[in-house]
């Protein structure tokens, strides 16, 4: 097992962590990203998405541990977050909270890099 792989996927897997305080509903979302939950339709979608990043999480928590894992996590790690970056960038005049989350992914992409050498480098 890679040190390397398993710290960079373990630090990948706290920046995850993090939006799943959105599980404990639409005010934590609202507070945590600087929006307007208008209604129970968005509000479900953001409390889902606070879940599938609670899910992503351990799948990098994971890979720090289990190496057979860490294809995937670093696959599906990266996957998300150059997704966010595509899209956010597609819209400009993100406010300062998702300024935030945009620099977290950025963060999250260059652990991910170093983990997928390190891993390809134990192999």
């Amino acid at each position: 097992m890679s040190v390397v792989a398993a710290v960079a996927l373990a630090l990948s897997g706290m920046i995850h962590l993090l939006p799943l305080v959105g599980v404990a509903g639409p005010s934590r979302v609202a507070r945590m990203y600087d929006v307007r939950v208008d209604g129970p339709d968005l509000a479900v979608l953001l409390v889902h998405r606070a879940v599938l990043f609670g899910l992503l999480a351990a799948l990098l928590f994971g890979g720090a541990f289990v190496d057979d894992l860490q294809p995937y996590a670093i696959g599906a790690g990266l996957a998300s977050d150059v997704a966010f970056l595509v899209v956010a960038r597609a819209h400009p005049g993100l406010n300062a909270a998702m300024q935030r989350v945009v620099r977290a992914d950025v963060v999250s992409i260059g652990l991910l890099v170093a983990a997928a050498v390190s891993w390809s480098v134990a192999r």
